[in-house]
């Protein structure tokens, strides 16, 4: 399994609202399971209505269906919101996991009616490729730029020392 990063960014990660009760399974270290529905899910974590609350800090193992399969991750569950929900990150999630989870958020979280889904994935790509750019802004320029700034300056200094000698001023 994969160690997810924590994010660092600013922006908040999409989430997807499941209108439909989807069921889940907690799986604890001990081996004991108990039931949940999953209202909301995203690549981080997400919130699960039980019938009463896990302590918080508990490793388990979440397990439920999308339409593309099923999806099952080391998740830790955090401080619960009210006596029946509680929120959850995930601690680590395969691969495969991972795509199916992210293909669910994202024909979740695309608004009724809009474009078609290869139209909205072109648009998040592009989203993705200028948040990289972006944090890519303060890297240091590669070699080649200082080589050219270097011959550059070279080519400006023998310049300027072939003008000198031709008019006898170096002599």
């Amino acid at each position: 399994m994969n160690s997810l990063p924590q994010p660092r960014q600013p922006w908040r990660t999409p989430r997807a609202q499941l209108e439909s009760t989807t069921p889940a399974v907690l799986r604890y270290p001990n081996g004991q399971r108990s039931w949940a529905k999953l209202q909301v899910v995203s690549l981080t974590g997400g919130m699960l209505s039980l019938p009463q609350p896990v302590v918080q800090g508990t490793q388990v193992k979440v397990m439920f269906l999308t339409n593309g399969g099923s999806v099952m991750g080391g998740a830790e569950m955090l401080p619960p919101v009210t006596g029946t929900t509680q929120p959850f990150r995930f601690v680590s999630l395969a691969a495969d996991d991972q795509r199916r989870l992210g293909t669910l958020i994202l024909e979740r979280s695309r608004p009724s009616g809009s474009q078609h889904p290869a139209t909205n994935a072109k648009e998040q790509e592009w989203i993705e490729k200028l948040r990289a750019a972006s944090t890519r802004q303060h890297e240091p320029r590669p070699w080649r730029f200082k080589l050219a700034g270097a011959v550059g300056l070279l080519t400006a200094g023998l310049a300027v020392a072939a003008y000198l000698l031709h008019f006898g001023v170096l002599k």
